[in-house]
């Protein structure tokens, strides 16, 4: 099954959703989930229980977050991490069509990827 994406409140700003809609990346926002103000782990909760992956420019807790799911052998549907300022729209668009495109959601259970490493 291909990678259904879920974008956290910092990461659904801007154009990128509807730029990865076009391309037909199954895209969903914490606008559009009524998720706007849950914590972190509580948006990690609802993208493993709804099938998708939390991208995030939240890299240090959500980092911590994977670390802590691991210790206490709970599984999540996979994490992709960037650095809010690093990278452009286009650039963003592009490392994630490449991860969308290259594995599939069981490839990505548990997992957590970081943009930088899909250049």
């Amino acid at each position: 099954m291909q990678i259904r994406l879920y974008f956290d409140e910092d990461a659904q700003r801007g154009s990128l959703t509807g730029s990865l809609r076009l391309r037909g990346v199954n895209v969903q926002t914490t606008n559009e989930a009524g998720m706007v103000g849950k914590s972190d782990e509580e948006q990690l909760e609802y993208a493993t229980s709804v099938g998708r992956v939390i991208y995030s420019f939240n890299v240090r807790d959500f980092n911590a977050l994977h670390t802590e799911w691991l210790i206490k052998e709970k599984s999540h549907g996979s994490i992709i991490l960037a650095p809010q300022l690093r990278y452009s729209i286009g650039e963003r668009m592009r490392r994630l069509l490449v991860i969308v495109s290259s594995l599939s959601a069981e490839q990505m259970q548990n997992r957590i990827e970081f943009l930088s490493s899909w250049g």
